[in-house]
């Protein structure tokens, strides 16, 4: 959801929505009728461009010596596109001036008018007495009072009731003193305007402009009303600038009635070689909180010359309680940092070369200064790569980075890793070599007591990555693909003591598919794990053969350690019984970081535990308990089922073989039957951090009525971490949504509770901002698009 949402439940939302939601039709079963066509435009298509001469039929005709005549019975008067009819219609030559009356018909290719009495003339103007008219192409249409069309396309009418409701229906009307309809530029613009919905007048303004077509232009737009328990009524007027073609922006300004008045804003650009946006919400002298509040996010890429490219992600607040008084959900209330990210790009066919400076805003102050992330200004990678002769090609990866923080040490880090590859891949088999040489130097300030100042670390790696593909015709009458591609990989990385170097950006990723295949079980250079080991997978895949389709996917795959690793992090390690320390699992977290990552005491190694320990040891924490190694990792399964009868499953998998433990597991199962239509079913597991179902929804319940809802609730936590639930009514012109959601606030597990009203009017703008973006988020599979919306 945006920034600056309604946070809290809202009485006076609730009493809104119930006075809007009174005045709902029964459900109509019948479909939008397609706006209305011209009548003429057959007729009208056979006459040459460039006769411009008035050509008149009619059952009886009366002409005197001065060019006057007098016109009865089914009359009708044609020049260029535009087609008059009448039941009596006098024409004066000498001026061009027709004037009709009885059942008047006037059409030209944007509009089309129904009156008594009128006028024409030879020049393409027309004039109107308490006319009704309607918009070709577009449902809009209405009544006015007078009505005066000009050659230029231009329609002015007073005294003028105006909506994009099909006919016979007028849920939502304007009403305006006068009202201008610009049909070229496809704008309409409104003094003196009430709105009215259900006959209930919502909303009046001295001014109001708005789209005949989808194009831009520049506005007042449809103000939002609100309430929270923490900011109070809550008004926003936006007002809308087409400032080009190719770029624009809304400035947002709005009133809280508990903290003051606030500017919400929004620029946007897009060239030929650049896009971007600048958001920004400004609060002054805070009234809670006594101070300015703000927010500001800008995003840029600019491509400044062929294979040269800028890009920037800056995003600030003025304070750590930002988010949590002004986001809606947990997810944004939960945000612990922020990025501001500035990056120059250079790329050709032999390098790749990326220029940054990073930093982070910490939102979550709790969180220990020495455990908050290092800034790098700058970072400099290079990456080269070099075809020789066959398929051996010399790759060059290269990183220099200068690590800043208040806490700790820092200093700069340099690593040089040259590698040589070779490929060779036919239609079955790829078999892929690799030897490298790693060179790591560093230059600290704040080392810690005992650690040189400037480290080094050398070391060689090879690994050899192969595979085989194997097909059979699979199906009734073989038009599916069955693949079978058992895949190896072994790497070798000799022991290095790495415990003097800093941990500045390396970290251990959650063991996939992915990681079971690359040389360096951690991301990030400050360690290299060492590594004399067997990758093996194995992956079967089902699809069709002439469209490519995939219905199934499945991979198991798991690590066999002919050593055991010797190289961790220090989050890898925990202290036992007095004098030694006991390791994990390769590629898992100890049970007391686990625990620290819930923001619990560490946990307690019980007896009868297994872990493994250093190569030849064997660890004690009881009489009679011993701990084994384990010789292999986890192993991980992935299955992808799609779209099988509208079914779809996502299972990903890691089992300890040793514990006959599950360590982390994810169920996503989705039922998609109709476009408007789906269910959701989610089970996330990670011992001793996560235990989650998540399950959401989109599902109309009658004609032209949706529903919608999710719950995630936390079994480790034993509390609902989100829930949603609205409903959508859905009419020819209209439609209101109804969001409510509860929801985390803060990490002390908080929970607020926010209700959300659209409305939005087809044809002229929405009260609200729209949801269907936030809607998509939320509920994997949901779509406003109604099926029975098409023709």
């Amino acid at each position: 959801m945006p920034i600056a949402s309604h946070r809290a439940a809202s009485s006076a939302a609730l009493a809104i929505a119930c006075s809007l939601l009174a005045t709902l039709p029964a459900p109509a079963a019948d479909m939008c009728p397609a706006p209305a066509k011209r009548k003429h435009a057959a007729a009208e298509a056979a006459t040459p461009t460039d006769d411009h001469r008035i050509r008149i039929e009619s059952d009886g005709a009366s002409l005197d010596a001065n060019g006057f005549a007098v016109l009865t019975g089914h009359v009708q008067v044609h020049q260029d596109l535009r087609t008059i009819s009448a039941d009596r219609v006098t024409y004066d030559q000498k001026t061009g001036k027709v004037t009709v009356d009885g059942s008047v018909d006037f059409e030209d290719p944007l509009l089309g008018v129904t009156s008594q009495s009128g006028a024409y003339d030879v020049l393409g103007g027309a004039s109107f007495d308490r006319a009704n008219f309607h918009i070709f192409d577009r449902n809009g249409r209405g009544f006015a009072k007078q009505m005066e069309v000009h050659p230029d396309g231009t329609v002015r009418l007073a005294k003028v009731r105006y909506t994009s409701c099909p006919t016979g229906n007028e849920d939502w009307m304007l009403q305006a003193s006068s009202l201008k309809l610009d049909t070229d530029a496809q704008q309409g613009v409104a003094h003196q305007v009430v709105m009215r919905f259900k006959d209930v007048p919502i909303f009046y303004t001295p001014y109001i402009a708005f789209p005949l077509g989808d194009s831009r232009q520049s506005g007042l737009l449809f103000p939002s009303f609100g309430h929270s328990g923490s900011n109070g009524y809550q008004l926003e007027v936006p007002y809308y600038f087409n400032l080009a073609p190719n770029y624009d922006m809304t400035l947002t300004p709005g009133v809280l009635s508990r903290r003051g008045v606030q500017l919400g804003g929004e620029f946007r650009f897009l060239t030929a070689d650049s896009r971007g946006q600048i958001e920004e919400n400004f609060l002054p002298s805070d009234a809670v909180e006594h101070s300015d509040r703000a927010f500001v996010h800008i995003t840029d890429v600019t491509n400044l010359a062929p294979g040269l490219r800028f890009d920037t992600d800056i995003t600030s607040v003025s304070d750590s309680n930002y988010f949590s008084d002004f986001a809606v959900g947990s997810e944004q209330t939960s945000v612990t940092f922020v990025e501001r990210r500035a990056e120059l790009l250079y790329y050709d066919d032999i390098w790749r070369i990326r220029a940054q400076a990073q930093n982070f805003q910490t939102i979550d102050t709790s969180i220990d200064a020495g455990d908050r992330p290092y800034s790098r200004v700058p970072r400099v990678e290079a990456y080269g790569l070099f075809p020789l002769v066959g398929g051996l090609n010399f790759a060059l990866s290269s990183e220099i980075t200068n690590f800043l923080r208040e806490v700790g040490p820092t200093g700069v880090r340099a690593d040089l890793a040259p590698e040589l590859r070779w490929s060779a891949r036919g239609a079955g088999y790829f078999f892929e070599p690799v030897v490298g040489y790693h060179y790591t130097q560093y230059d600290l300030q704040n080392a810690a007591v005992g650690d040189p100042s400037t480290p080094t670390r050398t070391l060689p790696y090879a690994s050899v990555d192969t595979g085989l593909i194997f097909e059979r015709d699979s199906g009734a009458q073989g038009q599916r693909t069955q693949t079978l591609e058992p895949r190896l990989m072994y790497s070798y990385v000799p022991y290095r003591n790495q415990n003097e170097l800093p941990i500045f950006d390396t970290g251990l990723p959650d063991l996939n598919l992915v990681e079971l295949f690359r040389t360096n079980r951690y991301v990030g250079d400050d360690r290299i794990g060492d590594a004399n080991q067997l990758a093996m997978g194995l992956t079967t895949r089902l699809f069709n053969e002439s469209t490519g389709a995939q219905y199934l996917s499945a991979t198991l795959g798991q690590i066999r350690y002919f050593s055991l690793p010797r190289v961790f992090l220090p989050d890898e390690i925990t202290q036992t019984l007095p004098g030694q320390t006991l390791l994990t699992i390769p590629g898992q977290l100890a049970p007391a970081r686990r625990a620290a990552l819930r923001g619990q005491p560490p946990q307690v190694i019980l007896p009868g535990q297994n872990l493994p320990s250093l190569p030849g040891q064997t660890l004690t924490t009881a009489p009679g308990q011993t701990f084994q190694p384990y010789r292999a990792s986890d192993i991980i399964g992935e299955v992808s089922v799609t779209a099988y009868k509208n079914w779809s499953v996502n299972l990903d998998y890691q089992w300890n073989p040793y514990t006959s433990q599950t360590d982390k597991s994810e169920v996503l199962l989705q039922y998609h039957p109709d476009t408007n239509k789906v269910v959701n079913v989610g089970y996330r597991f990670q011992q001793d951090i996560l235990k989650q179902y998540d399950v959401s929804f989109a599902w109309p319940i009658a004609s032209h009525w949706n529903t919608v809802g999710r719950y995630v609730y936390s079994l480790q936590d034993r509390q609902v971490i989100e829930q949603l639930a609205g409903f959508e009514y859905k009419s020819c012109c209209w439609r209101i949504q109804v969001l409510q959601r509860r929801y985390l606030t803060n990490r002390t597990g908080g929970l607020d509770t926010s209700i959300a009203l659209q409305l939005e009017l087809t044809g002229l703008s929405s009260v609200g901002k729209r949801s269907d973006a936030f809607l998509q988020k939320e509920i994997s599979g949901y779509s406003s698009h109604d099926p029975a919306d098409e023709p």
